[in-house]
């Protein structure tokens, strides 16, 4: 194949890419997402959005940043799911993923391979300082990953940790400020 058919079918087909969004609670990841989308949406593509359907927080139907700012979604209970559902869009996005269930990343792929641009968000770490869920490997496959920071409330530096203020030991909890705090690594690891 020439150089000049390889440069025209790049162009002539759309390219589709994986961008992940990630770091604490508090630390902007929703309201990141949000504005991604709404540019595309600006740019007039075809969006599409999803949440883990058990993530009722703010809104049971609506990506809701912790400032309030929010965007239509469709919620959904697993990652099957968002594979079926945004299969003819141009964007999709995607919120709290570290709630989905492992094969978020090969459903994230398949979009990616047709040629949609997918925009994830969620938390890369749990309560206890872990690799969270999908994200690890979502982070992996990324074209893009942007960490975002907290102000760790103990001390004013980055806050990279979510640290659980509330008495459970489970892993997921749902919870807002009156269950976590931003943190960062010493304030994190001397509580």
């Amino acid at each position: 194949m020439l150089f000049s058919e390889l440069h025209f079918r790049s162009k002539s087909s759309p390219r589709g890419s994986i961008e992940v969004i990630c770091g604490s609670m508090f630390s902007g990841k929703t309201e990141e997402l949000i504005r991604r989308l709404r540019r595309a949406q600006i740019a007039k593509l075809q969006v599409e959005i999803f949440k883990p359907k058990k993530d009722i927080r703010y809104h049971e139907s609506h990506v809701v940043s912790h400032d309030a700012t929010a965007i239509p979604s469709t919620p959904v209970e697993t990652s099957d799911a968002i594979l079926l559902l945004g299969s003819n869009t141009q964007v999709v996005g995607i919120d709290e993923a570290q709630f989905f269930d492992e094969g978020l990343p090969e459903v994230c792929n398949q979009l990616a391979d047709r040629g949609i641009r997918v925009i994830i968000a969620g938390l890369d770490m749990d309560f206890q300082g872990r690799p969270f869920g999908p994200m690890p490997a979502l982070m992996s496959i990324a074209e893009d990953v942007t960490k975002v920071h907290a102000i760790c409330v103990q001390c004013g530096a980055p806050a990279s940790y979510s640290y659980r203020t509330a008495a459970a030991s489970s892993t997921v909890l749902l919870g807002e400020k009156e269950s976590y705090e931003p943190r960062c690594r010493d304030c994190f690891r001397n509580s």
